[in-house]
């Protein structure tokens, strides 16, 4: 069973998605752009009802347009885009509301994401966020509902390379991301997020076989060990259950589980959440694997890399063991879905110590 991480004595500060951001400062651009006047602060309504205010960093009125800046609070929830100002501007259109990716707001170059190739990646949920404002405050203002929606990010570009956006087929920029318009700390959201948009992305290119990694060297290993490309390589870090529960309803033929022996380890005894605040190396259930003779001392071990040093003194091959448990695990969580699996156990050097 994966223990739960300990919660800390204060509770954490929620945050808000870079979608909410956007929907704020679409808000109060467009309000300028109609009445001449920027509400400050400005409040929007989440997507669930909740109603949220928002401090403007930039109010900027100019002939024809209005620019509006907030700057993200991510709360308590280690999000690399806490803190950078989501910029929009506004102006009269043509025709329809049309997106713009500005600064440092990426581009859709491949299939399997909610928007097509070719459009600035800004989701559907912020995107109707955005289109509702606008539509409210077009009606009260009785203006025009034809407005262009130009969404920057300064240094987007640089901190999108702290993400997958690159694997994603994401260029130039980071995403508007954001469902409910609310960042929960320490949700793992957004990386679950990524993990599941990189099997869209894989399946949607016509990759057939993926690997889900707990690490650089173990990820390094797997490519290298089945030569595949960058568009198969999902950064599954310690969410192994993440990638193989939307594995079980979108599947893809084949999937590979590679990592250090702990890890791996971890995932044979059922954990889905690798982390070592969330799931614990069972000494006992190590214990249970090794010869006779060693199964005291694997009890009393410190670390599960000194049982793999015993184990590997005494020519007992425990990693191929692990490496068979945790494929059990894999395939309980796939559930029969049609999805051949296999694991990988990467020593510390690189090199395959263990498979199943």
């Amino acid at each position: 069973m994966v223990n739960s991480k300990p919660r800390p004595s204060a509770e954490l500060r929620r945050g808000w998605t870079t979608g909410a951001c956007a929907t704020a400062a679409t808000k109060a651009a467009f309000t300028a752009l109609t009445t001449g006047s920027f509400p400050d602060p400005v409040e929007i309504v989440l997507p669930r009802g909740e109603k949220v205010s928002f401090r403007l960093a930039i109010a900027e009125l100019g002939q024809g347009f209005a620019r509006a800046g907030i700057v993200k609070d991510a709360g308590d929830d280690p999000d690399v885009t806490h803190g950078a100002t989501i910029v929009v501007k506004t102006a009269f259109a043509a025709e329809g509301i049309i997106f713009k990716a500005g600064e440092g707001v990426g581009t859709v170059t491949k299939p399997g994401l909610p928007v097509a190739p070719g459009e600035p990646a800004i989701n559907p949920a912020p995107r109707q966020m955005m289109r509702a404002v606008i539509e409210e405050i077009a009606a009260r203002e009785n203006a025009s509902k034809n407005v262009e929606i130009e969404i920057s990010i300064p240094g987007g570009e640089r901190i999108a390379e702290k993400t997958w956006n690159g694997r994603l087929g994401i260029v130039g920029g980071l995403s508007i991301l954001g469902t409910t318009g609310i960042v929960h700390p320490f949700s793992c959201s957004a990386w679950i997020h990524s993990i599941h948009r990189g099997i869209d992305v894989a399946r949607a290119t016509g990759i057939a076989h993926i690997a889900g990694a707990t690490g650089s060297t173990s990820e390094e290993a797997v490519q290298k060990f089945y030569k595949l490309p960058l568009g198969a390589l999902i950064d599954m870090g310690d969410f192994a259950g993440g990638m193989l529960k939307y594995l079980r309803n979108h599947p893809i033929p084949r999937v590979t589980v590679a990592g250090g022996f702990g890890k791996i380890t971890k995932l044979a005894q059922g954990a889905l959440d690798l982390h070592s605040e969330r799931s614990q190396v069972d000494f006992g259930w190590l214990a249970r694997l090794m010869p006779e003779r060693a199964r005291d001392q694997t009890r009393k071990a410190n670390t599960a890399q000194e049982v793999e040093e015993l184990a590997r003194s005494l020519g007992f091959d425990l990693p191929s063991r692990v490496a068979k448990a945790a494929l059990g695990t894999v395939r309980e969580v796939l559930k029969g879905a049609p999805v051949e699996a296999d694991v990988l156990i990467v020593g510390r050097d690189g090199k395959i110590i263990g498979r199943g």
